[in-house]
């Protein structure tokens, strides 16, 4: 691999991993569910999330390997968590990258409602995976340009939003802050509404983890991870506590929709008040960007995961091979083929089976979280004393806090009517992948004497 990755792209690839449709169209569900206090679930999980950057940034700084955070389990919590890592996560990203397609060609229908879906579908397919399958640089440049967009776009939404509440806009009086307490309070549907609703905003902050994967191909990751670590989730605390702030103010929390048309979208809602012209389409275009910007941060992703397994043996060694670019060409073609399989069921069998795939995402990103915290953990206690140029302040203690948030969160998931899924589909894939290490590992073992003699 080629250490192309400038500084400014590592920070953008990691924002546009995390923000994505769920911001600009499922946004709604969250506050359809605690009302405004969703201020109080966007901040606790930023906090959780900032929490993450910083022991990512701390562990891979000192390991800036292929695959990220995956062969730093390895190292500190053993094989079988480093196998289980990235295989899980590598099933969950695959999902998410099948459901962003389908959703960028629902997205070109805004414009084209008879072109057939599978056409854009393939035509998105094969773009995305030209670019991930050419140099890294190209893949970054993109991408930064494809988060710049969604940045752009929001941070347009809160300006907008501040100017209608303090100042009002044109025609309309200063809005105010009445809305946060009107309409049955700040928190109509109490406190246990708020910890429901942290099932979904986490959900939105699941991607602040891609930033570890492109140490690796850095120009300096001692320097870029932390720095993109630190900002990235600080950028994602503005962007999402800011514009929840903007849209519970502005809209009545009972009326937000949730979010499952463009046109019902609150930036759209609010961008048509501040007489923005054909505000619809302005924000499909922007729904669109954050749509394939996912698709192609989560290609970059899978790709090395699956280049990261191959290396250590954990996948056919050929997939270890990369092109004269310095590309993972045959580990991203595996992930093609992971993408064509999730796109077939959100097709073709969207009311069964999608719903099971969206679970097993879900679940495969907190399981990853929560192996990265225990990694931390493990990191710490091994390198206490040791020189850093980063450091997750208030560790292990801040590790264990959030730690234990994320299990909550897991837990609460079958309570919630979006992702009951969860569990059903995660915990048998969970213990397929652990029937499949041991398998390999005994494998190795009974193939290990025999070789020793072959070569004696």
């Amino acid at each position: 691999m080629r250490r192309d990755l400038s500084g400014r792209q590592i920070g953008m690839i990691a924002v546009g991993g995390a923000i994505g449709t769920g911001l600009f169209l499922g946004s709604g569900l969250a506050i359809s569910v605690a009302g405004p206090a969703v201020i109080v679930a966007y901040a606790v999980a930023a906090v959780v999330a900032l929490i993450l950057a910083y022991a990512l940034a701390e562990m891979v700084v000192r390991h800036p390997e292929a695959g990220g955070f995956g062969p730093i389990s390895q190292r500190y919590l053993g094989d079988g968590a480093g196998f289980v890592q990235r295989w899980i996560y590598w099933a969950a990203q695959v999902v998410n990258i099948g459901s962003e397609v389908v959703a960028a060609g629902l997205y070109l229908q805004f414009w084209y409602p008879e072109l057939p879906l599978w056409i854009p579908v393939v035509g998105f397919s094969v773009i995305m995976l030209a670019l991930n399958a050419g140099a890294v640089r190209l893949f970054g440049e993109t991408e930064y340009w494809f988060s710049m967009i969604k940045v752009v776009a929001i941070v347009a939404f809160i300006a907008v939003g501040v100017t209608a509440i303090v100042f009002g806009l044109p025609g309309q009086e200063p809005a105010g802050i009445g809305a946060l307490t009107e309409h049955g309070g700040f928190a109509p549907n109490g406190l246990g509404a708020i910890w429901l609703a942290l099932a979904i905003v986490t959900f939105s902050f699941l991607g602040t983890e891609a930033v570890a994967v492109t140490a690796a191909e850095s120009r300096d990751p001692g320097r870029d991870i932390p720095r993109a670590a630190r900002r990235t989730v600080l950028r994602l605390a503005v962007f999402y506590i800011g514009a929840m702030l903007v849209v519970v103010t502005l809209l009545p929390w009972n009326t937000v929709s949730t979010g499952e048309e463009v046109t019902e979208s609150p930036f759209v809602r609010l961008f048509a008040q501040a007489g923005v012209p054909a505000a619809a389409a302005v924000m499909n275009f922007v729904v669109l960007t954050a749509a394939l910007s996912a698709m192609n941060t989560n290609l970059y992703v899978t790709a090395r995961m699956t280049y990261s397994l191959a290396q250590d043996g954990y996948a056919p060694r050929a997939l270890a091979r990369t092109g004269r670019n310095g590309a993972p060409q045959r580990a991203l073609a595996v992930s093609a083929a992971g993408l064509a399989l999730a796109v077939l069921v959100s097709v073709f069998a969207e009311s069964t089976a999608f719903p099971l795939l969206v679970g097993l995402a879900l679940f495969g990103a907190l399981t990853t979280w929560l192996l990265i915290f225990a990694s931390h953990l493990v990191f710490r206690r091994r390198t206490a004393g040791e020189h850093a140029a980063v450091r997750l302040p208030g560790a292990p203690y801040t590790t264990v806090a959030a730690m234990l948030f994320v299990a909550a969160v897991l837990a609460t998931t079958p309570f919630t009517d979006q992702f009951s899924t969860a569990w059903k589909a995660g915990v048998p894939f969970l213990a397929l992948l652990v029937v499949i290490y041991l398998v390999i590992r005994r494998r190795r073992r009974t193939l290990t004497p025999s070789s020793a003699r072959s070569g004696a």
